[in-house]
Order: structure tokens, then sequence, then C-alpha cells
């Protein structure tokens, strides 16, 4: 599980990160406005699964299903699952951007990510654009959450002291530029809709599928 905060086992068993009492508001108020009623939902990345719970216990008509590559990330995103006892959060599933293979079927009414695209290579956002593409029903939601760089905005100071420490961790990291990562959705039949300025130099960027 790839995370920029430390994380600390809890009693239950799954693992706590710092960013998830930070953000998960904020997200919450743009998914519960964008997201519809009912529906299969599929989180990518979905790490700790504490965002999992949020999300599924604030949207409960929604069948939530979060997924991380990592062994690490899914034992810990089950053990938040028990704990939560919650019918419509389901199984975490070992699905990973770069691996077509470990892909599930659609369709699903909306994709989530959060906090991925710029703790990996720029390939795991071709690879999430082509799930997109493939998996979401025409008008379905595609929400990334992160930092973005945008020609048009001067680089907080913040992100740009993030983007060092990313790129010095590994070099293919680091955060993407806006306007590429719209270019790379378009390629997909995802339009960007909507972008959203959140929290601490954050953006949510809602695309639908045409």
């Amino acid at each position: 599980m790839q995370t920029m905060d430390a994380t600390d086992a809890t009693p239950a068993g799954g693992l706590s990160s710092p960013a998830v009492a930070r953000n998960t508001g904020p997200i919450l108020e743009v998914l519960r406005a964008h997201l519809p009623e009912r529906g299969r939902i599929l989180e990518i990345a979905a790490g700790s699964g504490e965002h999992a719970v949020a999300f599924a216990t604030a949207l409960p008509g929604l069948g939530w299903t979060p997924s991380d590559p990592s062994a690490d990330a899914r034992a810990s995103i089950a053990a938040w699952a028990r704990a939560a006892g919650l019918p419509n959060l389901r199984e975490p599933i070992a699905l990973d951007v770069l691996d077509p293979q470990s892909w599930p079927d659609g369709p699903v009414q909306a994709l989530v990510c959060i906090n991925m695209i710029h703790i990996s290579p720029w390939a795991a956002t071709e690879g999430l654009m082509t799930l997109a593409g493939r998996v979401l029903r025409p008008g379905g939601l595609l929400a990334l959450y992160g930092p973005y760089r945008e020609a048009e905005v001067p680089l907080a100071p913040s992100n740009a002291a993030f983007d060092e420490s990313l790129r010095s961790r590994d070099p293919s990291w680091g955060l993407r530029d806006r306007d590429a990562v719209v270019a790379r959705a378009k390629d997909e039949k995802l339009a960007l809709t909507m972008r959203i300025e959140m929290p601490a130099n954050n953006l949510m960027l809602l695309f639908r599928r045409v």
C-alpha cells in the first residue's frame, strides 16, 4: 500500500491513516452531491479501508466495493469492514490498474480514486482511465481526489515541496498535470465536467462517461 502518511495498527487489525481524518468530510460532501442514490461503486486504491467504511456508512443505498493491489491494504480493508458490519460494503478485491486481468466486469455507476495518481507511475493513470472507459456505463462518474499541477494556477509552496518529496522517493511519482490527465480521460470517452477546489490545495476532478 502506497501512502505518504504513517499508519498504525488499530485494535481491530486495520490500519489508520491521518489523511483520512482530514479529507473524509470534504470528499463525502462532493460524493453525496454527485453519486446516484443507488448503484455499484468501485473504489480504486482504497488503502486502509477507512474511506470505504465512511462512505458506505453515509451512502447506504450504494454497494461499495473497495480494491487495492496490496495484500496488506486488503487485510486492513477487511478488518475495518468486519468491525463496521455494513451490508452494502463488499469484500475488497485485488484490483491492479496495471493488470487488466484483475479488473472486474462492469457496468458500475461510479469509480472513486483518492490520492493514487501522484503516488504511482503515469502508467497507473493510463490504466485507471482505460478501466473507467471499460466498466463505467454511459453517464457514469469517475471521481478523482488529490493535488495537481495546473498551468493557470501558481503551484502552492506546500504542493511544490510535496512534489519534490514524491520524486525523491520514486522518480516515476509526482504531481500530474491536470490537462494531461484530462486528455488521457478524453481518449476513453470521459469528459471533465467539474473541477472542485478542496482543502489543503487538493482538487476533486469529476468526469462523466459519454
